[in-house]
């Protein structure tokens, strides 16, 4: 071969060199197994997307589930491997597949991993209640001794009653000669309409006048919204809201009594998983006991089980409309917190603050007119006697 056909012709290579021991031809496109993918390609995309974000291999994940580990998983990502559980269909179709399972795509291999644990599902959702419940328990604490606070200062300000006795005395001297001119009680309502009922000549209102008569005959009442420190507070807590969170907390401990008890015919698996439970199941039963002790506390008590107490947090926003003054002018609030009362209240507040001030306000520019017209007649008064001395003097000379 010359030098030109050495240095720049295609190389042929020998029929030796271009195969294998095996007799495969080396750089054939020898096809490659295919992922097999099983489930809705929608599904397992989003799946994977999930796995991507936890970055953990699906072990030590199972491992954390186990372990009931929230230093490992966090509640959102607890949440998201419930959202991903395999379905009854999704599990049967993965157990009934004939081929090599090790080609399966990576949702399915996450579906294979979760069923190695017995009710994963339930054990995923016993994890997340459990990771919520310190705050769930905190939260409806707070709520619960925030309206203890504000039903006992509303119970014990002496001035909150005198004010509403003489709330009551008024409204008999307005209806006297009718048939509510002797009342006893009044709707806790009717006292929002105290700053729409006018005098006749159109310059207060009758909250005007009740604020006006204790500045004059009791003002030591006129600050009785400083015994009432926690009611704004109490009217904002939701109580349709307070007895549905109790209740979801009473259902989320039945369902880990009922894992604890599915678990025991589980095997070697749940062992871990077993003690962790009962451990913070121990500990959430006393937590859910003291909860319903302060309910009784806020709402009455009652001889009623421990059960039915907690039934009845479903129930206790059924409530009467009315609180009622005795003669004696004792302020009986039957359960006041629930539905609109503590708004009420609020509201009251509010505008007897506002009142007073508008009260105090004029008084104010009443003195310093009646001040400044003594001022005025002093002044008037100097000068008449200053021109009659004057006068005087002229006559005298």
């Amino acid at each position: 071969m010359s030098e030109l056909e050495s240095l720049f012709s295609a190389s042929i290579p020998s029929n030796r060199s271009s195969m294998d021991k095996g007799g495969a031809r080396k750089g054939s496109n020898i096809n490659k197994p295919e992922i097999v993918h099983l489930v809705d390609l929608r599904r397992a995309n989003n799946c994977e997307i999930m796995l991507t974000k936890i970055k953990m291999p699906l072990p030590n994940m199972i491992s954390a589930i186990l372990a009931l580990d929230s230093s490992v998983l966090d509640i959102d990502q607890v949440e998201n491997l419930i959202k991903f559980c395999p379905t009854k269909e999704e599990m049967e179709m993965l157990k009934n597949y004939p081929g090599n399972k090790d080609m399966l795509g990576r949702c399915e291999q996450f579906f294979l991993e979760l069923m190695k644990v017995p009710r994963v599902d339930s054990k995923l959702r016993v994890f997340a209640f459990r990771i919520t419940f310190s705050s769930q328990v905190e939260e409806l604490r707070s709520n619960l001794n925030t309206i203890n606070d504000a039903s006992r200062e509303v119970k014990e300000s002496l001035k909150l009653r005198q004010i509403m006795q003489t709330i009551l005395t008024l409204g008999n001297a307005l209806n006297q000669g009718t048939a509510r001119g002797s009342a006893v009680g009044f709707k806790l309502d009717s006292l929002l309409k105290l700053s729409d009922t006018r005098a006749r000549n159109n310059k207060m209102t009758l909250m005007h006048y009740l604020c006006k008569l204790l500045a004059e005959k009791m003002p030591e009442l006129l600050d009785f919204d400083k015994d009432l420190i926690h009611l704004e507070a109490a009217s904002k807590i939701q109580l349709k809201s307070l007895a549905e969170e109790m209740q979801a907390v009473s259902k989320g401990l039945e369902k880990v009594e009922q894992e604890l008890t599915a678990s025991d015919g589980d095997g070697a698996i749940s062992n871990g998983f077993q003690k962790v439970l009962k451990e913070f199941l121990d500990s959430a039963e006393a937590d859910v006991r003291s909860l319903i002790s302060l309910y009784s506390e806020v709402f009455g008590s009652s001889q009623r089980t421990e059960e039915e107490k907690l039934q009845s947090f479903k129930l206790f926003y059924n409530y009467s409309q009315t609180a009622k003054l005795e003669t004696e002018a004792q302020f009986c609030l039957s359960e006041l917190y629930l539905g609109s009362m503590t708004s009420i209240l609020v509201v009251f507040v509010k505008m007897f603050n506002k009142s007073r001030d508008e009260n105090a306000k004029l008084a104010e520019a009443e003195k310093k007119k009646v001040e400044k017209d003594a001022m005025k007649d002093k002044a008037d008064s100097s000068a008449k006697k200053d021109i009659s001395d004057a006068d005087g003097s002229k006559f005298n000379s």
